[in-house]
């Protein structure tokens, strides 16, 4: 009987231990789940917190309302390479919950018009005109046998920033991003209109390592004058010029990208140009040849704020996030989200 005892107590034992390990590691494994553990466990951050984001689905043509911290994972797999170091992706979360934040406090959605009567709706759309957001579905089609694998990375950067928001002077950021620089950012009113403190052209010497760093366009002259009169609606003359004088950079900006650019008979800025011949970035250089005009780039995209391959490299140099963080966005604190919006 005694013997009996120690048995059955024995085996309640082991259930004991088994059990909780056993939900541990299917927690730690099974990346669908809305909440997982961070900290050694010690505390839990769920998907599924925050409040709602109305976000429209551009494809479906339709609102959906996602979980802040779910929305945020859909961004971050969206917008960054899901095999860039954990902190890295700490920092791409940070920055786009600070932007729809940022959105949401303010309560100015009017832009959402331009896509139709339902998107009016939204918070917020799914594409490059706000923050690009894949749904798990999309995720789960586009990742394929690596979806749990890769679900886990960009959960844990979602999990442990959970909450956060980029801060200046109290209030949230207006935190852009892009995807490689020419070696340094730029001032944010040498591409966008307004002059943010904590949007200062930082150099950035890590992105020539990154695969878009440089690249090149060939226009036939032509052609290039065609493009850039249609987009810009200016019609330009270049009958008056010999030789290369009817084309040049004739000014540049902090970070080194074109500011002034003579055009024949016209001046335009760098981000009507690029835009124009839909160009990787703003910092090129032309060269004319037997009636065709090579342009060349360095970097890949505005050049606003942080880099994402440059954040990549730092966090492999082993900088932690909030170092990213406090490198591209100048003066600025990771702070709670809590004081500006409620939790639904």
């Amino acid at each position: 009987m005694h013997k009996g005892m120690i048995l059955i107590l024995a085996v309640l034992i082991g259930v004991m231990v088994a059990v909780p390990a056993a939900l541990v590691s299917l927690d730690r494994n099974d990346p669908s789940l809305s909440s997982i553990r961070v900290d050694g466990g010690s505390s839990a951050a769920s998907l599924d917190s925050g409040p709602g984001v109305k976000v429209y689905l551009s494809k479906e043509k339709k609102v959906e309302t996602f979980p802040m911290e779910r929305y945020i994972r859909g961004v971050v797999a969206a917008e960054m390479p899901v095999n860039f170091h954990p902190e890295a992706l700490k920092a791409q979360a940070l920055a786009a919950r600070t932007y729809i934040v940022d959105r949401l406090s303010r309560g100015d959605f009017s832009d959402m018009a331009k896509w139709g009567k339902k998107a009016g709706k939204a918070n917020v759309s799914d594409t490059v005109n706000h923050q690009v957001f894949l749904t798990d579905k999309q995720l789960k089609e586009q990742w394929g046998d690596d979806y749990e694998t890769y679900s886990a990375r960009i959960n844990q950067a979602v999990v442990e920033t959970a909450g956060q928001v980029i801060q200046y002077q109290g209030k949230p950021i207006y935190a852009a991003f892009f995807s490689t620089s020419n070696g340094k950012t730029e001032n944010s009113e040498d591409y966008f209109a307004e002059e943010y403190p904590y949007l200062r052209s930082v150099p950035s010497p890590w992105d020539e390592a990154s695969p878009k760093y440089r690249d090149r366009k060939q226009f036939a002259v032509a052609d290039f004058v065609d493009k850039i009169s249609r987009s810009t609606g200016k019609q330009v003359a270049v009958e008056a010029f010999t030789g290369g004088g009817w084309l040049r950079v004739t000014q540049r900006t902090a970070g080194g990208s074109a500011d002034k650019v003579q055009v024949g008979d016209q001046v335009f800025t760098g981000r009507q140009i690029r835009e124009a011949l839909h160009l990787s970035s703003a910092d090129f250089t032309f060269r004319l040849s037997q009636g065709t005009v090579t342009v060349e780039t360095k970097g890949y995209g505005h050049g606003v704020g942080m880099s994402q391959w440059g954040a990549n490299f730092m966090a492999k140099q082993g900088k932690s996030a909030k170092e990213i963080i406090r490198h591209y966005y100048r003066g600025v604190e990771i702070g709670s989200m809590d004081s500006y919006l409620k939790k639904e």
